[in-house]
């Protein structure tokens, strides 16, 4: 939980020791992972949860994106790391313990990649050249411990032909400041319009949250951003008073697609899908397995279009599930088909070589929204369990962008093209 915290768990693994078993009790940043784990031998358990809670309520835990954070953080260092998904009173989970604690691990072995069709190559060329020469948007740094977050600049330079435009957190601050009454009142009336809830919120919430989509709006047009990742927290809710997640989906609803959490890769993600055919596409994390619908929930906290919405008509804005103030979108996603997608470091024996591409498919099952922000249950092609046990041990990100319109031919036509390697699933 703090600086001193660290200093005392790292007097225990000063010792020797057997096995370490990290318990992602609730979610934190890959921080402690790194500070304690970077350079060990042997691989780390890590350890979560399944979700509490009612349906509706909050994301209690968001224990399992917890682990993956730091799986990828430290496999990204070079280090391993193996899974353990379950409550302390399941029989498996005991039984993986025990074997663990006699020496034998939990497996390592992740699904093995499909090889499937390519779409032709001079189309997605195409796509591809429309990126080159675009600017990606980004305010301020990644979030501490977000390792998902961090880019190489030269590398989307040299394989996409992009640039980015950064302003830091003052700066952003400063563009807010700077948006006149009137035109943050002619967007206040205009987002009231298109989202009725708002209503039963805070109106000064609701009027810093037109502030902020006036703010972005504007610097997306006068910069000619085609993307834009923003690190939402803690500075916006902490110090403004605010939480930017319906203003990127306002953003989203407008053709500009939003990352939250800095997450360069993940707007990446976007840019090359939209360029493919997909549609609008939305940024989640991996938050909860039910196994006996062979499914993952798939959540973030509240940043979708809301021409996601399963109901566009009921795409209500409520407050931020953890923050409690506005303004955030509450409603379940689109059913139907899905794709998932990844860009996102190529981990080597030899350190990062790259980009890798992660792809997965399934369909998003009617359900209701399970957590507070925005849901998806998508039940999928393959066994939902080993899938999640690939993500983690893979080193994959926390973030996948999720997509309604199938473009995985188009996606492998453009790795070939860049050399880039596919995990699929």
């Amino acid at each position: 939980m703090t600086p001193d915290d660290l200093e005392a768990a790292r007097a225990y693994i000063d010792h020797d020791y057997d096995l370490i078993i990290n318990v992602c009790a609730s979610f934190s940043d890959a921080t402690p992972a790194l500070a304690l784990y970077s350079g060990l031998a042997q691989p780390v358990l890590l350890w979560s949860f399944r979700e509490p809670g009612p349906v509706g309520d909050r994301l209690w835990l968001n224990s399992l994106c917890g682990s993956n954070l730091y799986a990828h953080a430290l496999v990204r260092a070079g280090g391993s790391v193996r899974l353990v998904y379950g409550d302390p009173d399941e029989a498996a989970v005991a039984d993986a313990l025990s074997l663990a604690l006699s020496g034998d691990l939990p497996s390592a072995k992740t699904l093995p990649p499909m090889v499937r069709e390519r779409a032709e190559a001079q189309p997605v060329r195409e796509a591809l050249n429309s990126l080159r020469g675009k600017t990606l948007g980004l305010v301020s740094e990644a979030p501490p411990g977000f390792t998902p977050s961090e880019f190489d600049g030269d590398l989307l330079q040299s394989l996409f032909g992009l640039t980015v435009h950064k302003l830091s957190m003052d700066e952003m601050f400063s563009r807010i400041d700077d948006v006149s009454a009137e035109a943050c009142n002619s967007e206040e009336v205009a987002v009231r319009t298109a989202r009725p809830s708002l209503a039963a919120l805070d109106p000064d919430e609701v009027s810093r949250h037109a502030a902020v989509t006036v703010a972005l709006r504007d610097w997306t047009a006068a910069k000619a951003l085609s993307a834009l990742a923003i690190r939402c927290w803690p500075e916006f809710p902490a110090q403004r008073g605010v939480c930017p997640c319906s203003s990127l989906s306002r953003i989203a609803d407008e053709a500009t697609p939003t990352a939250c959490e800095r997450d360069v890769y993940g707007s990446v993600t976007m840019l090359l899908l939209e360029a493919l055919g997909s549609g609008t596409t939305y940024l989640v994390d991996t938050v909860d397995l039910d196994v006996s619908n062979n499914s993952v929930r798939l959540w973030h906290c509240g940043a979708a279009a809301t021409s996601l919405a399963a109901d566009p008509a009921e795409a209500t804005q409520f407050v931020h599930c953890n923050r409690k103030i506005g303004v955030a979108g509450n409603f379940p996603l689109r059913t139907g088909p899905v794709i998932m997608a990844r860009l996102t470091e190529n981990i080597t024996d030899k350190g990062v070589d790259g980009l890798r591409l992660l792809i997965a498919v399934g369909e998003s099952i009617p359900a209701p929204n399970r957590f507070q922000g925005n849901t998806a249950e998508v039940r999928l092609e393959v066994d939902a369990s080993a899938f999640v046990n690939s993500l983690v041990v893979g080193g994959f990100p926390h973030h996948t962008v999720l997509a309604w319109n199938d473009v995985r031919p188009q996606l492998r036509a453009a790795a070939d093209l860049l050399g880039i390697p596919i995990t699929e699933w």
